[in-house]
């Protein structure tokens, strides 16, 4: 049976792990306090995020002895991306120890919040930010299984695992936490539980959380732990008790089309952003010299097909994956080789020719060549196009596509041919 840990030694882990607590806020005096009472008991160190209050909470922080940061001389610079002292130099990291709170002038959004409370943890030497939210939904009791998790392994991103069939637990955040969860695992091939918990471990010597791309609302959790994963960060769940108050008595600053319809967006560019830049970029990673070479050898150098039989199977694979027709490359080239009698091997890998990285290539190949056929203008030469001008280059694409597919893929398979007979002829 594992022990359990003390709130005493959770705040020792914490200070030994260089932990800092965050709580960002807007306009939670009605549940502020009773957390501050319980967090205090297992933090020494926190930083809350008052986004612009205009109620009663920095009253309630002050009467547990909280101070405000600009009283050390701390100036923010830029967008709160970069933090320097008065006298310029970077701050130490006594500056956040204790009870601090950053104040925002006006509301900016969670995710501004958070942003904000990391750049300046990282500046200020801390090794992990331990995010909490303050509307009376997590339990400080909590952090201690986030402590273990940090033991165990020191270099992974740890969101909360909520109980989603808990009491009052709202139907839309159901929903919306099975929706995020289903993209998360589009975008990354992790499977998590929970992927919009508040509560939890950010480890920030693995990302700059100063970047541009993150934005400052809601979905920033999300970008965070999509970004964290597409850098080669484990993100792991670990289990937390959650408390949702009745329907009265909830205050939930999400506005359900507004920012719904914005985390639906954001998912629309990074299921994007892994198809063009994300998954081509891991395919190459995961190619190595001695891979090709082993792919060569078994597949093309120590097989009993003809030299005849394997040039025109390259040959169907490039042609096939030249061709304007994208989707179905590496079925359709697979498919005839098998009707060909040729090495579907062979021919389905060489329509990898098509990966996203060479469309662009490929594409203006394919238009130029047309346009050259066809006698229309060279295509992407103006910014001023007629519908005349899209259907020539339609018919630019498709036409000068299979031309281009046919010429390029006769050039490399005689390459191919010549290779051949050369390397297996000294095997």
């Amino acid at each position: 049976m594992n022990k359990v840990m003390s709130p005493r030694e959770c705040k020792e882990h914490l200070e030994e792990l260089g932990a800092l607590v965050v709580v960002p806020t807007y306009n939670n005096a009605g549940t502020i306090g009773t957390l501050m009472a319980g967090l205090i008991k297992y933090a020494s160190d926190i930083l809350v995020v008052d986004d612009g209050c205009t109620d009663v909470t920095g009253e309630i922080l002050s009467t547990f002895g909280f101070r405000e940061l600009h009283d050390t001389g701390i100036r923010m610079k830029g967008a709160g991306r970069e933090f320097r002292s008065v006298s310029g130099q970077v701050p130490e990291q006594a500056v956040l120890s204790g009870r601090t709170v950053l104040k925002h002038p006006s509301n900016m959004g969670k995710g501004r919040a958070l942003k904000d409370a990391l750049v300046l943890a990282s500046a200020t030497g801390w090794k992990y930010v331990v995010t909490i939210d303050a509307d009376g939904q997590h339990f400080p009791s909590d952090i201690p299984a986030f402590v273990d998790a940090l033991l165990a392994g020191p270099d992974s991103l740890y969101v909360g695992s909520r109980n989603l069939r808990s009491e009052n637990m709202p139907r839309r955040n159901t929903f919306a936490n099975r929706f995020s969860n289903f993209w998360y695992r589009v975008e990354t091939g992790i499977r998590l539980d929970d992927t919009q918990c508040g509560f939890r471990v950010y480890p920030l010597g693995r990302a700059d959380y100063s970047g541009w791309y993150y934005t400052s609302l809601y979905e920033f959790e999300l970008e965070a732990i999509v970004y964290a994963a597409w850098s080669g960060t484990e993100v792991r769940n670990v289990p937390v008790n959650i408390h949702y108050p009745p329907e009265g008595e909830r205050v939930s600053h999400f506005r359900p089309v507004r920012d719904f319809t914005r985390i639906s967006l954001l998912n629309t560019v990074l299921v994007l952003v892994c198809l063009f830049y994300v998954w081509p970029r891991n395919l190459c990673r995961k190619l190595s010299w001695r891979k090709i070479r082993k792919f060569f050898d078994d597949n093309l150098f120590h097989v009993r097909d003809s030299n005849l039989k394997l040039t025109l199977s390259f040959w169907l694979g490039i042609f096939i994956g030249l061709l304007p027709f994208g989707g179905y490359h590496f079925v359709t080239a697979v498919f005839l080789a098998h009707v060909l009698k040729l090495n579907t091997l062979v021919a389905g890998a060489f329509t990898l020719i098509s990966i996203a990285p060479m469309m662009p290539f490929i594409i203006f190949c394919s238009c130029w060549t047309g346009s050259l056929l066809l006698g229309h203008p060279i295509p992407f030469s103006g910014f001023v196009m007629s519908f005349e001008d899209v259907g020539n280059m339609l018919a630019d694409y498709i036409i000068g596509g299979i031309v281009f597919a046919a010429a390029a893929s006769s050039l490399c398979a005689g390459i191919c041919a010549v290779l051949l007979s050369v390397l297996r002829r000294r095997r």
